[in-house]
């Protein structure tokens, strides 16, 4: 099986809280998400694919030259290999659409100190990325930290 490459957006507010979704895809549990998918278009690059699944999943327009990529994370949770990238969008208070009610039943927003549970695991992952105090089950993951070497 091909490995499973993906975008997680980290989309923060000017207050200091964090954009999540009650994810409820069919044959999985519910969990809270971030805003995110695959990489799925030729060429697409990861800020790419995260400003696009950003746009679809939540109606929030926000070019991919904005966004900034801050690890890779690789984990093998599903028994294939799953590249996400944690993707930090500029913060923004404009409301988030459910424009998918099959996969989202909803956008909240929250505190940093009190996200709610359980959380979808590549969720956890960039979160973690970010948050340098949330704990989040990654065993078995691994965090490339992504370092910009321009000056």
């Amino acid at each position: 099986m091909p490995p499973i490459l993906g975008a997680g957006v980290i989309v923060p507010t000017t207050d200091g809280r964090v954009l999540l979704g009650r994810r409820i895809t069919a044959g999985e549990t519910p969990t809270w998400s971030l805003p995110g998918g695959k990489v799925d278009q030729p060429g697409e690059s990861f800020e790419q694919a995260a400003a696009r699944e950003l746009a679809e999943e939540t109606g929030l327009l926000v070019p991919a030259e904005q966004l900034r990529v801050l690890a890779v994370l690789l984990d093998h949770q599903l028994g294939r290999p799953r590249l996400t990238a944690a993707v930090l969008a500029p913060p923004t208070d404009a409301p988030a659409e459910v424009t998918e009610p099959h996969a989202c039943s909803g956008w909240e927003r929250f505190a940093l100190d009190a996200l709610p549970t359980p959380m979808f695991y590549p969720s956890g992952l960039v979160l973690g990325s970010w948050l340098p105090d949330y704990r989040h089950p990654s065993d078995g993951a691994y965090r490339y930290p992504v370092q910009d070497v321009r000056r």
